[in-house]
């Protein structure tokens, strides 16, 4: 049986990136902001300072296990359950990857951090970076995204465009939508403003398409997406999933295959993502759920946590 991975999941398929294999670097929803729609729920630790969350050896470890087994990919993603950028080890980590794989490096990010030097001197080892952007204005960043206190929306425009100064790989820069939120002609064409400013590579168009951290947030219609993406100009792909699979009752079937796998016996992620053919992130969002409904618990066991469903329920 294969050695459980306590860093590495996938690799999966993704939309914006193809064939990847995921490395988790920060603790559960760790993070720097506590989005209104983040599908992993609610943020548990906000904050800005960066620390050593992971062992970076345990983590090249696992990669050389699974260089080793005949990986294929097409980017190995930095990315995960919480901001990335927290972790203080991440430049080290990049390093060491490239040392053992020509395979490239992408970083999932919401660029918050990017203000600060040491921040964008370990992105800019990466060879693709893909932060967000999701207002126009600092009332809008402050309701969409709920930043830590010491956060801004212009230090983040900011720290974006010193970023594209001094980064020579490409950036892909995310924009999410909500309707009745950052949708109507001013914000739009304040997020344009912004892009302009940043200079991205591209700029990928998502909404609401899975469950999200607060109730009632409402996605748009993939007409909609597609109408601003012309706004915003020739850069602007829309990357929303709107297949079938992706809506509601799927949604509750998922989160019943999870249950109906912890009634036989406990699980980590890494065992629900690998027997369900989901990513790490999709198991997160289930387990969310489960959690909400009370009807699971949670245990550590050698550094990994295993789920189970809860006794006389």
């Amino acid at each position: 049986m294969a050695e459980e991975k306590k860093y590495l999941y996938g690799p999966v398929p993704s939309r914006r990136l193809g064939r990847s294999l995921g490395i988790d670097i920060v603790p559960f929803k760790v993070c720097t902001l506590d989005c209104v729609y983040c599908q992993l729920g609610k943020t548990t630790e906000k904050t800005l300072q960066r620390k050593d969350y992971v062992p970076v050896e345990a983590v090249l470890a696992e990669l050389k296990d699974k260089l080793a087994d005949g990986l294929e990919a097409d980017f190995i993603t930095i990315s995960g359950s919480g901001e990335p950028t927290l972790n203080s080890r991440l430049g080290e980590l990049i390093e060491g990857i490239k040392k053992i794989t020509d395979i490239p490096v992408a970083i999932l990010t919401n660029g918050t951090l990017l203000y600060k030097q040491d921040v964008r001197a370990d992105c800019a080892k990466a060879d693709v970076v893909l932060p967000s952007l999701d207002a126009g204005d600092e009332q809008i960043y402050q309701r969409i995204n709920r930043p830590h206190s010491g956060l801004s929306l212009e230090k983040l425009i900011s720290g974006l465009c010193a970023f594209r100064n001094e980064f020579a790989g490409r950036i892909w820069l995310e924009v999410f939508f909500i309707e009745g939120f950052n949708t109507d002609n001013e914000q739009i064409a304040k997020i344009k403003d912004a892009i302009d400013r940043i200079r991205p590579d591209k700029v990928q168009l998502n909404t609401a398409v899975r469950p999200t951290a607060e109730p009632g947030i409402k996605s748009l219609s993939a007409e909609k997406l597609q109408a601003i993406a012309e706004e915003l100009g020739e850069k602007c792909e829309v990357i929303a999933d709107f297949s079938p699979a992706r809506h509601g009752g799927n949604i509750e079937g998922k989160a019943e295959d999870v249950l109906s796998m912890l009634k036989r016996r406990p699980c980590s992620l890494s065992d629900i993502s690998s027997s369900l053919g989901i990513s790490r992130n999709e198991a997160l969002k289930y387990i969310a759920i489960l959690r909400q409904q009370g009807v699971i618990d949670s245990r550590k066991k050698d550094g990994v946590i295993f789920f189970s469903k809860r006794t006389g329920r």
